[in-house]
């Protein structure tokens, strides 16, 4: 599905900010991620990169931020505004970004999401394989909170947010309200094999 041709892709700007910050904050409140919210965008340092896909006034409707470490980049955000949603944006963003970081001799791109069908479908459809699995887990108000410390004079913990290994799954969703799996899905780069071509190539 093709973007629509008022919708221009191109390199993040300080000016973009504030419409950065309301287009993830908008994207994330219906998913797993709905209390990951951020008043700022993280600073981006070269070689990693940040791109925008913004509407005819200029306002943020996606983006993506890409880390690089040698020859692999994971992708930090990902989102699309829910009004644009299903039109391409991210898909968009993402094949820029893969045609900067093959140029730029990065071999692979990874990302990590939680149990959002929608995601997770996301990725598969563009070229990433599932290749790690991990937990998780929220400690929330009303939770069973033995075990949890904190430092001398103050309360027992309210909130908490821990990793634990796939194998307690079942053991921890009895316990806990809030409980997912994490997985990291990760795309070869180095064919240069575009999604279109994929696509074709399976049908």
């Amino acid at each position: 599905m093709s973007t629509s041709p008022a919708v221009a892709i191109r390199p993040y700007e300080a000016s973009d900010e504030s419409s950065w910050v309301r287009c993830r904050a908008l994207a994330f409140l219906t998913t797993q991620y709905y209390d990951d919210v951020w008043p700022r965008r993280p600073d981006v340092s070269a070689p990693s990169f940040g791109l925008v896909a913004v509407d005819g006034e200029g306002r943020v409707i996606g983006l993506l931020d890409v880390s690089i470490d040698a020859e692999a980049a994971t992708i930090h955000s990902i989102a699309t505004h829910p009004s644009h949603q299903g039109a391409g944006i991210g898909t968009a963003l993402l094949e820029a970004a893969v045609g900067r970081l093959a140029d730029g001799g990065v071999s692979s791109i990874d990302a990590w999401t939680r149990e959002d069908p929608a995601a997770n479908g996301w990725y598969r459809r563009n070229g990433f394989s599932e290749t790690f699995q991990y937990l998780h887990v929220h400690l929330e108000d009303g939770d069973d909170a033995e075990g949890f410390t904190t430092p001398p004079g103050f309360s027992g913990p309210v909130r908490a947010f821990v990793h634990a290994g796939i194998e307690r799954e079942q053991e921890l969703r009895e316990r806990f309200a809030r409980v997912y799996v994490c997985r990291q899905y990760v795309r070869d780069l180095s064919d240069g094999t575009s999604i279109e071509a994929r696509v074709e190539g399976a049908g």
